[in-house]
């Protein structure tokens, strides 16, 4: 065991831990969930402190030998190492002080071990004047959640969406032909082709993805170089420029130093703004899930008229039964981000005065929705839409079959009297081809060309 000191008194660490004293009380006293943060938050943070060593550096603030040495540590965290070291539960004091200081002290003991010098003693390599120099954890957490957040739309959510637009969208070619009845108020409609219901989903995923994308600039904006309210209070000349210059170059992101440092301080909203286009996401993940969970009910008592992919059996006493059970997944995940959303919400407001101190709450859950959502669209693609086959004739029968087939008939024949044609059709179940022939107002010819269906779903290019 190591000894180390805070301004509140002296506390034991194991020889090998990489954090501090700091961190060390953090976990003492919030052992809430043992969630840990996200690997992409913690690599994001590196990033920033490595972007603030070479700032400082270029702003005369930091010797070039020390700057070297933090930003050695940083690119060991970015590439994945000394991952376990970071220990602070995600539930933690307001604003994140215990993880930005977990960040600072695994970086300065690790600096110090590989250059000779023993964790904990701080007196060449601090992880208050030197890790955290020109910054406060009020500007650099809430800096390094934007980045995060950034990263992982970049690396997790978009490539997620575009994988399963491309499945939609390849069902959708496939089943351009494919003529079933169309339903509105989940009643006979029109005639329409599966193929147009799975091209409006893979449209649905575009939208989603452009309207992320309106949100990803809102997050794009930095606060850092705020320092502990917004003024920059102990920061050089030049930082804040050079910190956002070598953040651009470093991760390829659109990033730029924000308008105002004091309303990135207290304003959560890009988050907001960026965790409501999750939600509303994955508002439309659940109504997909659900219609093709109509559409494949059955198989002999429903609509059975496609088929998912069986992944596992679907009851432990029902011998054969399969269930939707890859949709049922989807539809809880995007339940639980819809969860998310709203504590985020409520984190917003929960600030007061120059800082909103319920940025831990916020960055974990837009990371986990992030997580759990880009996993449940790839997964939903891979072993559920791939997969879907469809019964044509089953569901040209029902387009056949269908009482709304009046429409077409009713510029010719006038609305109301095709309205008593399908009353007809339903009480005497007999279907609107055979009524409309027995009363001889519509040659067979003329009556098969109002009545294609295909020509029908197809409708007017």
């Amino acid at each position: 065991m190591r000894q180390e000191k805070d301004s509140l008194g002296v506390l034991e660490l194991p020889d090998d831990a990489y954090y501090g004293i700091q961190t060390l009380r953090a976990v003492q006293n919030y052992p809430i969930s043992r969630l840990r943060p996200h690997p992409t938050f913690i690599r994001a943070y590196a990033l920033l402190k490595k972007a603030c060593a070479r700032a400082n550096e270029k702003a005369g603030a930091l010797k070039p030998e020390l700057s070297k040495k933090i930003q050695d540590v940083c690119d060991e965290i970015i590439e994945g190492g000394l991952r376990d070291q970071f220990v602070v539960d995600v539930f933690q004091a307001g604003a994140g002080t215990s993880t930005n200081m977990n960040v600072n002290e695994v970086i300065a003991n690790r600096a110090l071990e590989k250059n000779g010098g023993t964790r904990g003693d701080y007196a060449t390599i601090s992880p208050n004047d030197h890790v955290n120099m020109s910054q406060s954890t009020n500007d650099t957490y809430p800096t390094a959640m934007r980045l995060s957040a950034l990263l992982m739309l970049r690396e997790r959510l978009f490539p997620a969406i575009e994988t399963l637009r491309l499945s939609f969208f390849t069902k959708a070619g496939e089943f351009k032909d494919a003529v079933k009845s169309g339903r509105t108020h989940l009643q006979d409609a029109v005639p329409i082709t599966l193929g147009q219901e799975f091209g409006a989903w893979a449209s649905m995923m575009v939208r989603h993805k452009n309207r992320l994308k309106g949100a990803e600039h809102d997050v794009s904006f930095l606060g850092i170089g705020g320092s502990a309210a917004g003024s920059g209070l102990n920061t050089p000349v030049g930082y804040r420029g050079y910190v956002v210059e070598e953040l651009r170059s470093m991760t390829g992101l659109d990033v730029q130093p924000s308008v105002d440092l004091f309303e990135a301080m207290e304003s959560l909203a890009p988050f907001v703004h960026l965790m409501s286009g999750i939600k509303n996401l994955a508002l439309d993940i659940i109504k997909i899930s659900g219609d093709l969970r109509l559409m494949c009910s059955g198989p002999m008592t429903g609509l059975a008229e496609i088929t998912l992919p069986a992944v596992q059996p679907g009851s432990s006493i029902m011998p054969g039964k399969v269930n939707p059970s890859i949709l049922e997944m989807v539809s809880q995940v995007a339940m639980q981000v819809i969860g998310l959303e709203t504590a985020v919400s409520y984190a917003s407001q929960g600030g007061q005065l120059e800082l909103n101190v319920m940025m831990p709450v916020v960055q974990f859950n837009i990371a986990f929705a992030i997580e759990i959502l880009s996993n449940t669209l790839e997964v939903m693609a891979a072993k559920c839409i791939d997969g879907i086959t469809c019964d044509r004739e089953r569901m040209r029968h029902y387009a056949e079959s269908s009482g709304s087939l009046v429409t077409a008939l009713a510029p010719e024949i006038g609305y109301l009297k095709a309205a008593e044609i399908a009353k007809e059709s339903l009480k005497t179940r007999r279907s609107i081809r055979q009524i409309v022939l027995e009363r001889g107002i519509m040659e067979d010819g003329k009556l098969s060309e109002v009545l294609n269906v295909q020509k029908m779903a197809e409708g007017i290019e």
